[in-house]
């Protein structure tokens, strides 16, 4: 089964995406049967209209044997992730903005019940 969702992506992606997969809910794709060969020729034409015309995220998945969680996954766009193989399953990594990292500091200045942590030397 391959499963491509598409966010905020141009009507020519939508075009091409409809005449080889079934869309099952507004910029949601699945494929019972596709090839590795036509998974991997689709995904460059998206890969290549992704790159010229900018613009939204696309989120490809499929079964595969030899990926953690038996899942490949592949992702263009924003926000921007990282998909990293923790205990043999895929979990999701993105970078910290300088606000989320500012308030997780101000985190760990607080103690468990919100008081001040005890200052380390």
């Amino acid at each position: 089964m391959v499963v491509i969702v598409t966010n905020d992506v141009g009507d020519r992606f939508r075009g091409f995406l409809g005449s080889v997969m079934l869309e099952i809910a507004p910029g949601v794709y699945t494929s019972p049967v596709m090839t590795a060969g036509i998974r991997e020729r689709v995904w460059q034409v998206l890969e290549e209209w992704f790159f010229g015309l900018g613009g939204g995220s696309i989120v490809m998945t499929w079964s595969d044997r030899a990926e953690p969680g038996q899942q490949g996954l592949r992702t263009l766009g924003l926000p921007a992730r990282e998909f990293v193989e923790l205990d043999g399953l895929f979990v999701t990594r993105r970078d910290l903005t300088s606000d989320k990292c500012e308030s997780l500091w101000n985190l760990g200045k607080l103690g468990s019940h919100g008081s001040p942590a005890p200052e380390s030397n």
